[in-house]
Parts: structure tokens; sequence; C-alpha cells
């Protein structure tokens, strides 16, 4: 069997490739490793406990009993947090004293789409040596099957949303009166919990795209398409907009005009405020090979450091824990807080900034303009053997040829998503017209090698 597991967990077309059974199998294998990590004195004296949140996609319901009944079989209690952000999720298992947790998501990906994503105990996303591990369990269909009162039981902690709006309402310290926000939630996990808590900390709001609708999540609306919610700060006279992915693990913003902040910017405003603030442990925060050329030269001029990643969150994460790093994140807006939370967390990342504009008095346009960005194009070609792509010589010459052209001037980065059958294209320099150019080059070579 190829491996399950990618970048961000079990993915899929929810009851096609992800299915019931497989869900099922995934909780009785998860059930196995988990309950081998626990403390030997703590399996003697209780059975291990399992959080499973979800977001608001159709097929939420269907995996999350199918995830269940087989942690259930294995003996394992489960309790069931309902929709909530995968950050949520994670703040849970700490705060419940649970064994482990499950997020039931695809994140920004479409509709159609589901994953499966695994927690530790200290809400941390699984090593890949964990997910192997569960996936050899699976394969080898050899689960205990406890009877009587040793089966795993169910409880549904239909409050667990407010325990989380209260835990992001204590990490801000500034109150947000004063501040009109627009919040686009993109019919997805933070529909409750994100105009709960900026209304708790005295923001005036107004929600768009927020039902608990899974027909709708991330269709052109949220972090993926924040145009929308730009024409709705303009037409309200807001002082922001915040915009979250369908698992709310990544925030985009928009300023007073309209325009669009991306993660780069927002790691510039957080971390210089916290570089200002000595709040910065060794002066550097974690941003992978995607992040703008312009966020390593804010942080140098301010006598701070970006310790460059390779491309995903895990590796950001990986970064910040072997050096010590609070702050760190993507430009596509997934931004980790560490000494809040063990995942990034686009409604903590929006409060800090929105904390920070009411805490200077200073709008977002200006706060934003603290990192002068690189012109950048960022394009996804759809594909059918995204996995072909390093196999192909035609491709390899196209890249080549447009490192070439871009000398020491820019770079390019092309690799495929692990999340979606797309092959990603980056190109920046300070050249617009030739990024442009060359990124349409590459892209056209992609689409007739691997279409």
């Amino acid at each position: 069997m190829a491996r399950l597991f990618g970048t961000d967990g079990v993915r899929g077309i929810a009851n096609s490739e992800l299915t019931a059974e497989l869900a099922l199998n995934l909780g009785r294998a998860a059930a196995v490793i988990f309950s081998e990590s626990m403390p030997k004195s703590n399996s003697a004296a209780k059975r291990p406990r399992f959080v499973i949140g979800k977001d608001t996609r159709i097929s939420g319901d269907m995996l999350e009993s199918a995830l269940a009944a087989g942690l259930m079989s294995a003996g394992v209690d489960v309790i069931r947090v309902g929709i909530l952000p995968t950050p949520a999720v994670a703040f849970l298992i700490r705060h419940l004293e649970a064994d482990g947790g499950a997020m039931i998501s695809a994140s920004h990906n479409p509709v159609p789409d589901n994953g499966i994503k695994f927690f530790d105990a200290s809400g941390f996303k699984l090593t890949d040596e964990v997910e192997d591990q569960i996936q050899a369990c699976l394969e080898q269909q050899k689960f205990p099957v406890p009877v009587g009162t040793a089966i795993g039981k169910s409880v549904d902690f239909g409050e667990a949303w407010l325990e989380y709006v209260n835990f992001l309402s204590s990490v801000i310290t500034t109150g947000l009166e004063g501040l009109k926000v627009v919040v686009d939630t993109a019919y997805g996990a933070s529909w409750q919990v994100a105009p709960a808590v900026l209304a708790k900390l005295g923001a005036k709001v107004h929600a768009i795209n927020n039902e608990a609708n899974g027909a709708c999540i991330n269709v052109n609306c949220g972090s993926t398409n924040p145009h929308q919610l730009g024409n709705e700060v303009l037409a309200r006279g807001a002082s922001v907009g915040v915009a979250y992915d369908g698992d709310a693990d990544r925030v985009i913003m928009v300023d007073e005009n309209g325009e669009i902040v991306n993660g780069d910017q927002i790691l510039t405003i957080c971390g210089l405020d916290m570089l200002k603030k000595d709040a910065l442990p060794g002066k550097a925060i974690a941003a992978t090979v995607y992040s703008n050329l312009g966020l390593q030269e804010a942080f140098r001029k301010h006598g701070g450091e970006v310790v460059v990643t390779p491309n995903g969150d895990r590796y950001v994460l990986e970064a910040m824990r072997q050096k010590g790093l609070a702050l760190g994140g993507e430009q596509s807006g997934h931004i980790i807080f560490l000494q809040h939370n063990t995942t990034g967390d686009g409604v903590l990342a929006s409060l800090k900034v929105l904390g920070i504009m009411a805490e200077t008095g200073i709008p977002l346009s200006l706060l934003a303009r603290q990192m002068e960005s690189y012109p950048q194009v960022n394009k996804g070609v759809r594909v059918v053997r995204k996995n072909d792509l390093k196999n192909s010589q035609a491709i390899s010459q196209a890249i080549k040829r447009a490192e070439e052209r871009l000398g020491d001037r820019g770079r390019i980065f092309v690799r495929a998503s692990g999340t979606e059958p797309l092959v990603r294209v980056m190109v920046e320099a300070q050249d617009a017209d030739l990024i442009e150019e060359l990124a349409r080059e590459v892209c056209d070579i992609i689409e007739k090698e691997l279409c």
C-alpha cells in the first residue's frame, strides 16, 4: 500500500478515496498506537481518551462516526467536540488532558474533499514515524477486540467552542473597542468562535459567509478568496477584514483600503512588535522558502533573523521547537504562536494583529508597509500525474532555463502539492514582467507533461 499520510494527515475525496471503512480502520490502528505510547502506570489505570473535532463538511458526520467507532471498538473513550477549528482541537486535547485527538477536515480544499489529521497528547501533529506505525498497524489488521465494559464510550462536549473562546480572549491583553471588523469564516469551522471572541473583546463585528454550511465551505470565500471581503470592508467603512479557511488554521487579512495582507506581512507585524518588546526569543522567527524575500529584509533591518525551512507548517514547527522560537508561519496565513498553541491558529493570529492595531492606533495598511514585498507569482497547475514531476526531463529543463534567466536576481520553486492534484510554481524577482513570463512558460510545460 502506498503511504496514506500526506503533508497534513490522510486526505481524499470523501466516500470515494477517504471512505468510512478507511476511517474505521484508522481509528482502530490509532487506538493501538496511542495506547502503546501511554505510560504503563496510566494505561493500567484508565482507558485512553481521544478528542474528535470536525469542520462543516457534509461528509464530516460520516467520517466522525466511523473514526469514533473504530476507536471505541479498540477500547478508547471518545470526546466529540463538534464543529471547531483545528487549533481548538489541539488546545482541547491539552485542556481536557486527553491522550490524543483528531480533526476531520480538508482545510482549504474543495467541498468534496475531507481529511483526518491526528494529534498527540501534547497537541502536536504526529511525526512521520508515528504515522507510519499507524499505517503498518492498519495494514496488518491485528486490532484488539475488547468486550463488555472494556469497549470505549462516547460523550458529546457541546460547549467546547466556549472553552476555546475563553482561551483566545485570555491571550489578548488589549481590548478591541473602536475597531470595526468584517470577518469571513468561509462557511467553515470558525463560524461560531471568530465572531464571538471578536465581540467579547469589544470589536464591532460584521460576519459574512458565516453559517455551518458544508456545501459552501471555501467556495469563492475565506482566506483563499479574500476579494469579497475586501469589497465588504470598503462598503462598510470597516477598520479591517479577516478571512479564515475551512478549518481556521489560516488567516488572510484586508486593510482599511481593501488591500490584502498575507501571512508574510502578518509575521512581520507580529514579529517586529515582539522584537520591539524584547519578547522574541533569539530575535528570530521561522518561515518557509516560499516566504517573500522582503520578510527577511524587514527583520534584518531591525536586527532580527528569519530561519528558513522547507515548505510546510510541520517543518516550520520543527525548526521552532529545535531553536526555541516563539513565532513562525507561512505566506498562506498559517501562523504559529508556540507559546499559546501547538499548531497554526488563524483566529489567534488575527487577534494578535488587531491587538497591535488597538494598542498603537496604527492602521493595518501602515503596519503592513513594514515589509516591502518583492514581486512574486504563485500558480497552481492541476495535473493528473503529480508524482511524475521529478521524472520529467522537459520540466527540469524548463526550470533550469528560468533559473538561468533569473540569475542571482530572483528564484523559482516548483513542487507537487501534498494535499491536492496540483503542481505549484512560485517565481520571485524585482522584475514583475519577467516573473510572469517565466511562470507561464514553466506552467505550460508542466500541463503538457503531466496532464
